[in-house]
């Protein structure tokens, strides 16, 4: 029955895993569209952070995840004669290492974790049929690869203190491979996390993360255990610095050669780029954090817990509140390494769940429950809620609207192009509204399209309706006929020939453009493509609309639209 169960929650992973779900800009913005840039020549859009004059993002951590298998991809595609492999088979080839990674490395490590069968099956279902694990961490998100370094580091420190019965030269040999696995984990977890894409939204509460749960990790007897063996073993000690000096050697050089590009070996020991220390130097500035939002101290455990665990968080707080003592589920290293570590992440103001990524599996290991019909009913009805809305609608829409915007492109303006007599350039403008920022690089390679496609995109974010209209009838452009456009393709004019809008489908601001209309107005919005898997958060408003409106709107009119924007006079043009 276990295994049955596991095998299920396994597809379920599956299924979230290749769901286009969009839950954070970083999940892009901090490897993808860096790395799918670089090496396929797709279109990207660096964040001031790799292109500042002190960069404060290291791209040493993007290689081993995204780096080779996309370069694997290119490598088979160059094989077969073709220029490059689709932007869509990247994405899901990508999506599906993140999968491996976490039913492999995490799953594992959690088994390694639970000394006894019987509670290490709970675990194991508990962390499986989390939703976390389902969406967060099949995502391309930092924090999944740091739950899977800190999971690892935990393990790496169990086995050394488990072993401590073990005869001094044992110990003293373990402790020194020990060692160098801890600096295998430790130098790239801190040049991976603080290449977090946010230039301070996540700043020195997230890059300081890894450290803080490495440290929360030692419990008394561990430490002594590893500072008495450091004494003893300086040989040890030597060996542990020398790894993690040899690592770091490498991202610096890796950081280096990657932002200047024409560097050579001399130059780089002469004025190396260390992106951690410019990352630190920067988010010292509190002022920094100040323009990302902040939020009050408890947040991590009155806000962000309970989003992430739900039902098991409440267990675990009634059975610590009935019992006098200290409950069995936090005599143990994982449950002091997470509380520990969300105690010290608190004292920072900027506060996001994704933080706390790290500390889910090690608190559902912890959970020890009873048969308890409540329970299941609660869990599965959380996880069950949050994974669809995060794993499958939130902004479900931006990653398959991207990657069919050069298709749609291409056929809304098929007969511009084929009443010339050889295919000439098109300038197109999409326009983003109300959505998370598209990821570029998913535009792909377009040199398969019968037209010189040239797509201009541009992020209107959350503006206001008027102030986003007034910049799109700038842009629109007039309506001429068939052989005059075809001289105006060749003009070579700042002015986009044809101009897209994208926007969800609730925002009921765009109504009065749908066409046809018969009210007077100077733009005209003709629907193209609609994906329904999309929600967006962010267009919740019950302070005004009220909270049944508002949700009958948001969820009734879910979706993510594409239009063509034109004036109304070229209806029949």
């Amino acid at each position: 029955m276990w295994r049955r169960t596991y095998l299920l929650l396994l597809l379920i992973r599956v299924y979230f895993a290749l769901s286009p779900s969009y839950i954070h800009p970083d999940e892009h913005f901090q490897g993808l569209e860096v790395v799918a840039g670089r090496i396929l020549s797709y279109p990207s859009r660096l964040p001031w952070e790799f292109t500042s004059e002190r960069p404060i993002r290291s791209v040493f951590p993007l290689w081993p995840i995204y780096d080779v298998p996309i370069s694997l991809l290119k490598w088979f595609y160059t094989e077969t004669g073709d220029e490059s492999p689709p932007a869509e088979l990247v994405y899901y080839v990508v999506r599906g290492v993140m999968f491996l990674l976490s039913f492999v490395l995490e799953d594992w490590a959690v088994h390694e974790l639970v000394p006894l069968p019987r509670h290490r099956r709970v675990a194991l279902a508990l962390v499986a049929s989390s939703y976390v694990t389902w969406t967060h961490q099949t995502h391309t998100f930092s924090n999944s690869l740091e739950t899977l370094l800190v999971a690892w580091g935990l393990v790496l420190i169990n086995r050394i203190i488990d072993n401590k019965v073990r005869d001094q030269k044992s110990v003293g040999n373990r402790l020194a491979n020990g060692g160098n696995s801890a600096a295998l984990l430790c130098s790239p977890a801190l040049f991976y996390h603080l290449s977090v894409w946010q230039a301070s939204s996540t700043e020195l509460h997230s890059q300081l993360s890894w450290p803080f749960q490495a440290f929360s990790c030692y419990r008394i007897s561990g430490a002594i255990l590893v500072a008495y063996q450091l004494v003893r073993r300086p040989l040890s000690f030597l060996s542990i610095i020398s790894f993690s000096l040899i690592f770091f050697c490498i991202a610096v050089f890796i950081d280096t050669t990657f932002y200047r590009p024409s560097a050579s070996f001399r130059d780089v020991l002469r004025s190396p780029i260390v992106t951690p220390l410019n990352n630190l130097l920067y988010n010292t500035d509190n002022s920094n954090l100040a323009l990302h939002g902040l939020h009050p101290h408890y947040n991590h455990f009155l806000v962000n817990l309970p989003q992430l665990l739900g039902p098991a968080l409440v267990a675990m707080v009634v059975q610590a509140y009935n019992q006098r003592s200290i409950p069995s589920w936090m005599k143990n290293l994982r449950a002091a390494s997470a509380l520990s570590a969300t105690a010290m992440l608190s004292i920072f103001p900027h506060q996001e769940p994704r933080f706390l990524i790290p500390c889910v599996p090690l608190l559902l290991s912890c959970v020890q429950i009873r048969k308890s019909r409540l329970f299941l009913a609660a869990w599965v009805i959380f996880n069950a809620a949050l994974g669809f809305l995060m794993g499958i609608y939130h902004q479900g829409g931006v990653v398959p609207t991207q990657l069919a915007v050069p298709s749609i492109i291409s056929a809304t303006t098929e007969t511009w192009h084929t009443s010339l007599k050889q295919p000439r350039s098109l300038t197109a403008t999409v326009v983003w509204w109300k959505t998370y920022s598209p990821p570029l690089w998913l535009l792909g390679d377009n040199s398969t399209l019968p037209l010189d496609l040239n797509i201009d995109t541009r992020d209107f974010m959350g503006k206001a309706g008027p102030e986003m209209l007034s910049e799109l009838e700038n842009l629109v452009p007039s309506c001429p006929s068939k052989q005059k456009r075809g001289r105006f393709l060749e003009s070579g004019s700042e002015q986009p020939d044809v101009v897209f809008v994208v926007a969800p489908t609730s925002v009921t601001f765009l109504d009065q453009f749908m066409a046809p209309q018969t009210s007077e107005s100077s733009l005209e919005l003709l629907e193209l493509w609609t994906y329904r898997k999309h929600i967006s958060l962010d267009d919740l408003d019950f302070g005004t609309d009220g909270v049944l409106p508002t949700l009958k709107r948001v969820i009734g009119r879910r979706g993510l639209g594409v239009w063509l924007a034109q004036r109304p006079e070229c209806r029949d043009s």
